[in-house]
């Protein structure tokens, strides 16, 4: 069934897909029209701003929050520079950062900016839960980039970065995060919440924060954060779980990225996910007493597709995949395995709903099922050929023609035009 929120997105998907410049700013209900005064305003002059003209120091000693924040404000300026640049030093600070451009079309911002700081890094002195860098938008911010940035926590301040947007009438969008890393934080090492969508996080690092190395999620009050692509990141060490997708938020696509040694699953996914392609999974559950009480490097519920994905594990981590399944599931050559105290470790637990359908294509590890859950198996290295459902209500029954085939409780196999609609229908054609 649909819901208000996926509807509401597919409605923002299709205004955005217009075009660009004035004729899809014009289309968006949140958009300054050529008749506002927000258009009307002429930009100003497109410069790199330095942190360092604003007196920050970078040497790790001299509190540099103010020189700081001085130079956010300066560079997220109604018509200001846009960009800032932060030299190569650890500057060192004592509260939140924040980018704060104006509350609604004042402070809407539609062309590229943001932040470039290879070789800089922010050094947290934060207590009391306080984000290091935060962006709180309630206007509409497009082309954010946040490139090069090191965030060392000290384990008492809140998350490393903060981009939240619950406002169903603005957006961030068409961002990039990328060479970042964010590690050592207090919560998590970051966190996109809300009207959050068509952003890309790239080679990334989010390591030994004390929750999760990153949180998605849909706004609890409004937002829907969606279009997310992650390319090379590693999530690794956190105290939770490497990445977590959450208030049902589920279209967050991970290619190519490493999921290691969190305390509890790589990837938490509540309500389904996207895509992971080419991902590997290595000795989560670093919290679980041993290899008996760990589990899963994914835990899965609703939906999900999976290519090229690898576990591999020699302490707690028991397997790939679990996953409880309500819809849709693809899973194409995957492999999990163990060795030394994970010699059990396999590739899947699926359980599920009757109307939920999978199907695996050449995985290689052992597969379980909870609850009579069948998937349809395409060449597996353990049994080959092909593995239907044998139960009359699976979704994996093979069908000749029009003719299904099952196995029945007393172990006959029965055929039947058309679908059955009991364990006993049709003709059994074997004696068991």
């Amino acid at each position: 069934m649909t819901s208000d929120r996926d509807r509401e997105a597919t409605r923002r998907r299709g205004l955005l897909g217009v075009g660009l410049g004035a004729g899809l700013l014009a289309s968006l209900p949140f958009g300054a029209s050529a008749q506002t005064q927000q258009a009307a305003a002429p930009a100003g002059p497109r410069q790199m701003l330095s942190a360092a003209a604003f007196g920050a120091r970078g040497d790790d000693a001299a509190d540099d929050t103010r020189a700081l924040q001085a130079a956010l404000d300066a560079a997220f300026a109604r018509n200001g520079p846009g960009f800032l640049h932060i030299p190569p030093g650890t500057y060192r600070v004592t509260s939140t950062l924040r980018i704060a451009p104006g509350h609604g079309q004042a402070g809407d911002i539609t062309r590229h900016h943001g932040i470039t700081a290879h070789g800089a890094r922010i050094h947290s002195a934060i207590e009391g839960g306080g984000n290091v860098l935060e962006f709180v938008c309630r206007s509409t911010d497009r082309f954010l980039l946040i490139e090069g940035l090191d965030i060392l926590g000290s384990g008492r301040e809140g998350a490393g970065l903060h981009l939240e947007c619950e406002d169903n009438e603005h957006y961030i969008y068409n961002f990039a995060l990328r060479d970042m890393v964010v590690q050592g934080c207090g919560g998590d090492g970051a966190r996109l919440i809300g009207n959050v969508f068509e952003g890309q996080i790239i080679n990334s690092y989010f390591r030994d924060n004390k929750k999760n190395g990153v949180t998605f999620g849909h706004g609890k009050k409004a937002g829907i954060l969606s279009a997310i692509h992650v390319f090379g990141c590693v999530f690794g060490q956190n105290g939770q779980f490497g990445a977590e997708m959450t208030n049902g938020c589920y279209d967050v696509a991970y290619h190519g990225c490493y999921f290691l040694l969190n305390a509890r699953h790589g990837l938490a996914a509540q309500n389904g996910c996207t895509l992971l392609s080419n991902c590997g999974f290595e000795n989560n559950h670093e919290s679980a007493a041993d290899f008996a009480r760990g589990g899963p490097g994914i835990w899965l519920q609703n939906f999900g597709t999976l290519i090229g994905c690898t576990a591999y594990s020699i302490f707690k981590q028991n397997r790939l995949i679990q996953a409880y399944l309500v819809s849709e599931f693809t899973m194409i050559g995957c492999t999990g395995y163990g060795d030394a105290k994970a010699k059990g470790a396999g590739l899947a637990l699926l359980g599920g709903e009757p109307r939920a359908r999978a199907t695996i294509i050449a995985p290689s590890g052992t597969i379980e099922y909870q609850n009579g859950f069948e998937a349809l198996e395409i060449g597996s290295r353990e049994g080959g050929g092909v593995r239907f459902g044998s139960h009359w209500q699976s979704r994996t029954l093979p069908q000749l023609g029009d003719y299904r085939l099952w196995v029945d409780a007393r172990g006959r196999l029965r055929l039947k035009k058309g679908a059955p609609t009991s364990d006993e229908d049709g003709a059994a054609i074997s004696s068991g």
